[in-house]
């Protein structure tokens, strides 16, 4: 009987730890600023991208332009939505950038890694659905720096026999 006692007591003390330990972390995870909005840094080759978030019409504004308008071609479009698709949110979130340095494939990209770690700030529920595709990983590749004797970096000058 003692036993038993102290198994429940126990049991007890365990589902409460836990249950303060799960919202302790629900308050910890939502990284959220005074205007409801949640903030995260994306980078690409050379780029680097601010991305904040807020609930709304699901306007994407990236260096005070609209994006078709900043991105002109449909695939960097399509690149920087793929977040928002993925996690079935496209259409409930504004989205403010500014983004520079590189390319604008580049700039995409960082756009893209900026989004995915903004909707995990604002929704951590979100996370198990965008790290299985690749979008809160950070794209390490980059351009090779150029090698003395050499013309770039793995070009060699021209060999002559004669």
């Amino acid at each position: 009987m003692a036993e038993d006692n102290k198994f429940t007591e126990l049991k007890s003390t365990l589902i409460k730890a836990k249950t303060a330990d799960a919202a302790d972390a629900s308050q910890v995870d939502n990284k959220r600023d005074a205007q409801g909005r949640a903030y995260a840094t994306g980078r690409r080759k050379e780029s680097v991208a601010r991305v904040w978030i807020k609930p709304g019409t699901g306007k994407i504004t990236v260096n005070g332009r609209d994006e078709t308008v900043y991105f002109a071609r449909p695939v960097l479009r399509m690149i920087l939505r793929q977040p928002l698709i993925a996690a079935a949110r496209d259409g409930q979130f504004d989205v403010v950038v500014t983004v520079n340095g590189g390319g604008l494939s580049g700039q995409a990209g960082a756009v893209r890694h900026g989004i995915s770690r903004a909707l995990v700030n604002y929704e951590p529920t979100l996370r198990p659905v965008l790290k299985p595709g690749g979008f809160l990983t950070r794209d390490p590749r980059a351009v090779e720096r150029k090698k003395y004797g050499r013309p770039k970096a793995r070009r060699s000058f021209q060999f002559s026999k004669r």
